[in-house]
């Protein structure tokens, strides 16, 4: 279960024009954390913080992605006459310190499910969203790997020692055991990166399960920080459709993607906890798959 971090979010609550009667943390969604806010009036609303540092495909650096954060919520924003689309209200980013930003959401009640669910019944609202212009705000969700070097560096350093806790050298033994496998899926990487289609249009960027709210009103797609300019297939391969080539692509740059992040965790400084151990099991199993 996600502890609740060491933030509060009243001031940047009352920045944003909100006077908190009452803040519960949620400990749901991975990553960002959330708060379920009663205002004055006895209103409810869902406050979103986004530790920037932790959003490495938004850019580098905490600028780049505090940016990016923005882009993206801009651009949930300016698609909010869809139906489907929970976007942010008010000022849709407001900062919260130096490394922190805060968005808030009208509060909505509904159920949703969970990332390794099947994919759900999404595929007219995708091709609603990928019909539509896009906004000026709309980011470039770029192809390229973003822990392309980070792989490639680590299995050149599979024949000496990590030592970055516990993990770290059955980690490296692992990736050793598999490198030749994992030096050919970053060769398909590339030749599919090369013939990717040009067509691009406005994406979702993770519109699993655990992003889809069912409402008594119908179904809305939530968690807009990943949308961006990309190929249909960005979205549609979570669903199995799409052109083929495209779809291996997205589905080999998830796996690849994780995989990055599981090797940069593992050569770090860490230690035994629940986290870790929970990450190890996904770090196996992918690396094996």
């Amino acid at each position: 279960m996600k502890v609740a971090p060491d933030l509060d979010p009243r001031p940047a609550l009352r920045a944003w024009g909100l006077t908190p009667a009452d803040v519960e943390y949620l400990p749901v969604g991975f990553g960002d954390h959330h708060w379920r806010v009663t205002d004055e009036t006895g209103r409810r609303w869902f406050a979103t913080v986004a530790d920037l540092a932790a959003k490495p495909h938004n850019g580098i650096g905490v600028a780049a992605a505090r940016d990016g954060l923005r882009r993206a919520m801009d651009t949930a924003a300016a698609l909010a006459h869809l139906d489907f689309v929970l976007a942010p209200a008010g000022d849709p980013l407001v900062p919260l310190g130096d490394r922190h930003a805060l968005s808030v959401f009208p509060y909505v009640d509904g159920v949703s499910g969970d990332f390794g669910d099947p994919p759900g019944d999404v595929g007219d609202l995708l091709a609603t969203l990928h019909r539509q212009p896009p906004p000026p705000s709309t980011p470039l969700a770029g192809p390229a790997l973003p822990g392309r070097a980070t792989l490639d560096r680590a299995l050149v350093e599979t024949d000496r020692p990590w030592t970055g806790g516990p993990f770290a050298e059955p980690a490296r033994d692992l990736l050793a055991r598999h490198r030749p496998g994992l030096r050919r899926r970053l060769d398909e990487f590339d030749r599919l990166l090369a013939a990717l289609p040009a067509d691009l249009v406005v994406t979702h960027g993770e519109p699993h399960p655990g992003n889809v709210l069912r409402t008594g009103h119908g179904r809305l797609l939530v968690d807009w920080d990943t949308v961006g300019l990309a190929v249909p297939e960005r979205d549609l391969w979570w669903l199995g459709e799409g052109r083929p080539p495209a779809v291996e692509f997205y589905r080999l740059r998830w796996d690849l993607d994780d995989l990055s992040v599981f090797v940069e965790q593992f050569r770090a400084p860490h230690t035994r906890t629940a986290d870790t151990e929970q990450a190890w099991d996904g770090y196996a199993d992918l690396v094996a798959r």
